[in-house]
């Protein structure tokens, strides 16, 4: 998984780390599905600053164990700085916190992504150079539909399932295709770092 490889260099690179007890998202819908005590994961000095009751500070190879628990889970990794977190949190400074939300399809504060600004969507992007496609192996079954994109991003087109612009990559639906019909694909040599940087740029955690 991809994005795991970009997380794990933010985890080692940061000089702290703080492991969230819950998802805010899981718990306030009572997730079935999903583990609510698999909450967010916060690098970086600010997160220094968050009430010792919602989480613990942790060492980097716990943060790294926390990760490979919410990937067997099936949740995804969502990577950036996120202002509302400073906000409900109450830390700062905003470039000195990164966000690792470990989403599930039906909770995600991000399902909202359809619905609001565009200038809002436009924040939450697909890693550098990779492509999620459909091959000539599709049935149509439907599986990859069903509560599957946290995004809405697949449907089904004349029998086939297609994906659409709003597809941020996370390869939920290729995990859950029983015909392995659809691929992820990567048209840059050096996607994992365009994506590192990108972050990089934007939060400070060292």
């Amino acid at each position: 998984m991809l994005s795991s490889q970009v997380l794990e260099h933010f985890i080692r690179q940061a000089e702290h780390h703080w492991i969230m007890n819950f998802c805010i998202c899981r718990d306030s819908n009572a997730c079935k599905d999903y583990p609510i005590d698999l909450g967010c994961l916060f690098l970086g000095e600010a997160a220094m600053g968050i009430n010792p009751r919602f989480g613990r500070k942790a060492t980097a190879e716990e943060a790294l164990e926390h990760a490979g628990r919410c990937r067997e889970a099936g949740l995804v990794h969502l990577i950036g700085r996120n202002k509302l977190d400073t906000v409900w949190l109450n830390v700062g400074p905003g470039k000195k916190l990164l966000t690792v939300c470990n989403c599930c399809p039906c909770c995600c504060l991000w399902k909202i992504l359809p619905e609001i600004n565009t200038r809002i969507v436009s924040k939450v992007n697909r890693m550098p150079g990779l492509a999620v496609s459909v091959t000539e192996d599709c049935i149509g079954c439907g599986a990859c539909t069903k509560e599957v994109c946290f995004v809405d991003a697949v449907r089904l087109e004349n029998r086939r399932a297609f994906i659409g612009d709003d597809c941020r990559g996370c390869g939920r639906c290729v995990t859950v295709c029983p015909q392995e019909a659809i691929r992820i694909t990567i048209d840059r040599r050096d996607c994992i770092s365009a994506a590192i940087d990108k972050i990089g740029n934007r939060v400070d955690i060292t």
